[in-house]
């Protein structure tokens, strides 16, 4: 008989506070199993990166490998927020100090058509009881977007077919770690029959003791850090007998004096990097109020409209989470007002689509205003109101493209974000428009530009 634990986490998003009691606990159990003979897994299953910390963005992840190589983890894999929140070649030394492997099966490097070099496709892990163990790792396959930062994604199913062809003959148990969501993780476990384990990510569910499909265990610990999985695989003659799965509550755990300390000092380490970034000069205050005389959703418009080469541009005021007094801007005040993991996009309309989408802005105006909005790269709370640019209304109710009469057959070229093509409320973006993103900076990035074309620091 041979006991197997595996400790797990995911889809962290930088959630740094947590940090001291997640590398306690692991770090503690890893100690006490080997202790007792046991053989000790542990596992990230992505995400663990997310720019909203200012650590994180003024090290471009850097900070967050260095907290990994704390626990020195068997193997990890990347999320979506890492694949699309960093410029590739950043992705490309993302993992050059790390002492951990960076699994990922699914995805190819656009340049070379192959598996990117800081990653592998598998791994085989031998336990001290000589069970072999093959490790798959996967991320959220995003055809639209991956592409445009140099990345090939393929789908899980076929990904997995071909590996499990390779793999199986040459290990005893199978393992994926998988950043594809909930429900890829039940298709997967009903239709591949070879996978003892699936630790989950991606749409942060959390199962507190797993979920049994088709023979295959499913386990996953939640988001931001709040729970740690803790498997544990019972195996005879190299053959899994039993397998079971629980979550440990992390704020649950005892709270020492300096981890208030480290946690200061990670926000004040990347506030310091950050606000020695110099971007423009104010000469008065901008307000995120949509009726002040100086707006910062005008500012935005302006950089967006920069950023996409157009003359009208649609802008939400929920995007600007404070305002900018007058003097000096840094990349900490754009960071603090603008967190959000969003991407300008130009997108081209005809004039009988371009009126239909401002209808269906008007429709919804109400609605939205208030609306609390999650994920999809927005980082704030409500989502506030539509501001155009370059469109408005006469006095007869006719629509205005830069003062002139639309033309129901001309084409139109506007600037928005891509968190618009991914809500649900303006189908008129994605059913008619001819989208074209732009990935390799984010939206912050792009204002800081405009502030320092138009504002520049004398």
């Amino acid at each position: 008989m041979e006991r197997i634990t595996i400790l797990h986490t995911n889809d962290f998003h930088s959630h740094i506070e947590r940090w001291p009691k997640i590398r306690r606990l692991l770090q503690n159990q890893k100690r006490n199993l080997l202790r007792e003979g046991q053989s000790v897994l542990t596992f990230d299953i992505g995400d663990f990166m997310d720019r909203v910390h200012p650590l994180t963005e003024a090290t471009m992840g850097q900070a967050n490998v260095d907290l990994m190589n704390e626990i020195g983890y068997d193997a990890v894999t990347v999320g979506n927020n890492e694949m699309l929140g960093f410029p590739h070649t950043v992705m490309n030394h993302m993992y050059d100090r790390a002492n951990f492997p960076v699994l990922l099966g699914n995805v190819l490097d656009r340049e070379t058509d192959a598996i990117p070099d800081w990653a592998e496709q598998y791994k085989i892990i031998e336990t001290k009881g000589h069970t072999k163990i093959g490790v798959i790792a996967f991320t959220a396959p995003f055809i639209l977007t991956f592409p445009l930062l140099g990345w090939n994604p393929e789908a899980a199913s076929e990904a997995l077919r071909k590996l499990l062809k390779e793999l199986k003959p040459q290990v005893d148990v199978i393992v994926l770690l998988s950043h594809l969501g909930l429900p890829t993780d039940r298709f997967l476990a009903d239709h591949f029959s070879e996978l003892d384990l699936i630790i989950g990510a991606h749409t942060h569910h959390l199962l507190p003791v797993g979920e049994e499909r088709n023979d295959t265990l499913l386990a996953a610990a939640g988001k931001y850090g709040q729970h740690i999985g803790q498997i544990t695989l019972t195996l005879a003659d190299r053959k899994v007998v039993a397998k079971s799965a629980r979550t440990i509550i992390t704020d649950e755990l005892p709270t020492l004096p300096e981890d208030q300390v480290e946690n200061i000092l990670a926000n004040d380490t990347g506030r310091t990097i950050l606000t020695r970034r110099q971007l423009g000069a104010l000469p008065v205050e901008y307000s995120n109020d949509v009726n002040a005389s100086y707006r910062l959703v005008d500012l935005g418009l302006k950089a967006l409209e920069m950023r996409t080469e157009t003359s009208i541009a649609m802008l939400s005021t929920g995007l600007f989470l404070r305002n900018l007094p007058a003097g000096a801007v840094n990349a900490f005040d754009l960071h603090e007002l603008l967190p959000h993991a969003v991407h300008a996009n130009k997108v081209t309309l005809k004039g009988t689509d371009l009126l239909r989408l401002y209808r269906e802005v008007e429709k919804n105006r109400m609605f939205m205003k208030a609306a609390k909005i999650r994920g999809m790269g927005f980082r704030g709370d409500t989502w506030g109101e539509i501001v155009w640019d370059g469109l408005e209304v006469d006095g007869q109710g006719q629509l205005l493209v830069n003062g002139q009469p639309l033309d129901p057959l001309a084409s139109y070229q506007i600037g928005s974000l891509d968190h618009y093509l991914f809500i649900p409320y303006f189908p008129t973006l994605e059913i008619a428009g001819k989208n074209e993103l732009l990935y390799d900076s984010v939206f912050r990035e792009d204002f800081g530009s405009y502030l320092s074309t138009q504002f520049p620091i004398t």
